[in-house]
């Protein structure tokens, strides 16, 4: 009955992060209306909308008293090759980090946003075909 639509990011400059999301996330334009800007991914059927703020916002929260976490993350199948590209490309991350077989660092768009990206391990529970199996059930 739901899913999720879109994934609202708040951002200083429509014009610049949507020339900023189209080169490192690949992006899609859908269309644009006054103080806002919808994108598609090339999979996945989740949209991004960038919204116009006046002055940043968070995009995180905080847990264990200093850990900052994203409210969410983007998933790839090749987490060394997507680490690659945004440091090739002069994009802030993180260190790769790994818990057990899972591996996930984080990226800064132009407004300072962080946004986690993981890989899928084939035999959790979350990953996607696991997923797919549980909701066809």
């Amino acid at each position: 009955m739901f899913k999720v639509g879109s994934i609202f990011i708040p951002v200083s400059d429509i014009e610049r992060s949507s020339l900023w999301f189209e080169k490192y996330l690949g992006a899609k334009k859908i269309d644009v209306w006054e103080g806002g800007a919808g994108f598609y991914l090339p999979t996945g059927s989740t949209q991004l909308a960038l919204i116009k703020v006046n002055r940043p916002q968070p995009t995180e929260f905080t847990i264990q008293g200093k850990q900052k976490n994203a409210y969410y993350n983007f998933v790839v199948d090749d987490i060394e090759t997507a680490h690659q590209h945004f440091n090739h490309n002069g994009v802030t991350t993180t260190d790769i980090q790994h818990m057990g077989e899972m591996a996930f660092f984080d990226f800064f768009d132009i407004d300072g946003n962080p946004f986690s990206v993981v890989n899928e391990v084939k035999d959790s529970p979350y990953h996607s075909e696991n997923v797919k199996s549980m909701q066809e059930k």
